[in-house]
């Protein structure tokens, strides 16, 4: 489901509005967030996966103990690349990359400059070549959308997946 507004963080996690200010999102080894800078740097993708990875292996998500759980690992890699992927191509490139699990859902927040709206290809055609990064997305999340920041400029897509159970 597409939708630019912010779903409700569960009580204790950060929102998108607490997004931008470190203070707000308690960031660390075992913390429940953690913080990528992307701007300027070469590389963003493999360079989010690889620090997603490692989050998931500091919180016990990998090494996998089941197809479940290593599905649900996959899925959060992939979605991380379709987002930073995005934000490289359409919009000039990520800013930053913010990862924040809780008890029962995984947020992942790509934050940049641009001005334009992600969505899914619609129609969606299986056989065509790229355009297929938030039809990804949105058929893997929970839910996902883009917060806009006050004054128009840049905005931050926001999705979240179910934790292994």
């Amino acid at each position: 489901m597409s939708t630019t507004r912010p779903s409700r963080p569960a009580p204790g996690e950060p929102g998108p509005e607490a997004h931008g200010s470190a203070a707000a999102v308690p960031s660390g080894q075992d913390g429940p967030s953690r913080r990528l800078h992307l701007v300027g740097v070469g590389g963003a993708v493999p360079m989010s996966r690889d620090f997603t990875r490692q989050a998931l292996v500091d919180w016990g998500w990998l090494p996998a103990l089941t197809a479940d759980h290593r599905a649900a690992a996959e899925d959060v890699l992939l979605v991380v690349s379709e987002l930073v992927t995005n934000a490289c191509l359409h919009a000039g490139g990520p800013e930053e990359l913010l990862v924040t699990r809780g008890a029962k859902v995984l947020r992942l927040e790509v934050s940049d400059l641009g001005a334009g709206e992600p969505a899914p290809r619609t129609p969606h055609r299986a056989g065509r070549p790229g355009g297929h990064g938030m039809f990804i997305v949105q058929r893997l999340c929970l839910d996902w959308g883009v917060v806009r920041r006050e004054g128009g400029v840049g905005k931050t897509v926001w999705a979240e997946l179910a934790a292994p159970g």
